[in-house]
């Protein structure tokens, strides 16, 4: 019987690492456009999520509509565009990057000016490049009245003293965006709540061809959400299990500022929130922030996982306001934010792939969740 029960459970947490893989696949397709703000990349992201609470069985949180519209500004990059250095065509995503809140600059040929070994401006055009050695974006909530082009240096062998530009950039003053929310009721104590988050957004597309795929940050965190989404709605609890998918976490922790200002249930009501961001990975453990103002919660972590030896380490780290369990904590509500350690080092690029990512330890995390959950309803 004990053999059958083990090999059981493997069987069950490997279909689990399965689901989890074609989640992430999904989540960083083509189809998608890097769930940002071009061909409606967010909006099909949350339309995915919303269908799989649904197939599981969960309920919306509102008990209407598992989506929780609002808007926020972006700046978008979404015609093609072109840049040559020194008559050198340059591929955007990979040799360069337009900086997220620059304007654009349509069929330009400028000279440059150099200020230093990696700064070279055209003053009148107020045209700003810059040498990199590595190349990460992000996401803005305004458009300047500058242009910013950081160039990996690797891509050019000459000092940048002429350049053509062709970039076109569309400021959208009201984005529309929706939290994905659901949960499963509590058998027992159904006003007494566990959250789970994670943020489903990441930051779409450079141009008409580029798009940045967003396995670990955050695909991955998406895929234990919806994983442990479809377990508890299988296996009830005595607490209610509530998940929200975030919008807008790259922009400025939109989603969590929104829904925390207009909450579905009652924040007091929430016993615990676990917040995940960029778990794909793991051979070199987890950090825990917010682990220093909850103790009590850390300590019966580390337990857990040094009874199981789910994690080769556990490390503590104290408030941030870097994910978006940030807005919950200024309101009171007891919440980690957890993230993996190790493996890959893409960030904000396009080599964020679903192919390269390990998922080393996404089985042991999810047990950890499970048996932490558990605890924290004794």
């Amino acid at each position: 019987m004990f053999i059958f029960l083990f090999i059981f459970a493997k069987s069950a947490f490997g279909q689990d690492l399965k689901m989890a893989r074609k989640v992430i696949d999904t989540l960083t397709s083509r189809e998608m456009w890097g769930r940002g703000y071009t061909k409606d990349g967010m909006a099909k992201a949350a339309s995915f999520i919303s269908s799989s609470f649904a197939a599981y069985g969960l309920v919306p949180m509102d008990g209407k509509d598992f989506k929780q519209v609002f808007s926020y500004p972006v700046n978008t990059f979404p015609a093609e565009m072109t840049l040559r250095i020194n008559g050198k065509l340059l591929l955007p995503g990979k040799d360069f990057l337009v900086s997220p809140e620059s304007r654009g600059l349509k069929e330009a040929k400028l000279i440059l000016a150099q200020r230093d070994s990696v700064s070279f401006i055209n003053i009148e055009h107020r045209l700003l490049v810059l040498l990199k050695d590595k190349l990460t974006w992000s996401v803005a909530p305004e458009a300047a009245d500058y242009t910013v082009i950081e160039i990996d240096r690797k891509a050019i062998t000459e000092t940048p003293e002429n350049i053509e530009i062709d970039i076109e950039n569309k400021f959208l003053p009201e984005f529309q965006a929706a939290n994905v929310c659901a949960l499963v009721k509590g058998t027992q104590y159904p006003d007494s709540i566990l959250l789970m988050t994670a943020h489903y957004d990441h930051l779409g597309s450079l141009g008409k061809d580029i798009y940045f795929p967003g396995a670990n940050d955050n695909a991955s965190g998406l895929a234990l959400l919806l994983s442990l989404a479809k377990y508890y709605a299988k296996h009830p609890q005595p607490y209610t299990m509530a998940f929200i998918g975030f919008a807008g976490e790259e922009n400025g922790l939109q989603g969590s500022k929104y829904f925390t200002a207009h909450p579905l249930i009652h924040l007091h009501h929430i016993r615990f929130l676990t917040n995940v961001d960029m778990v794909g990975t793991g051979e070199a453990g987890i950090t825990v922030v917010n682990a220093t103002i909850h103790p009590k919660e850390f300590t019966l972590l580390k337990q857990i996982n040094q009874d199981k030896k789910y994690l080769s380490k556990i490390n503590s780290r104290g408030k941030a306001a870097n994910s978006d369990h940030y807005f919950f904590t200024e309101k009171g509500v007891p919440a980690f934010f957890l993230y993996t350690q190790g493996g890959i080092t893409a960030y904000h690029d396009i080599n964020d792939l679903s192919s390269t990512l390990p998922l080393n330890k996404f089985e042991d995390l999810f047990r950890l969740f499970i048996d932490f959950n558990k605890a924290l309803m004794k």
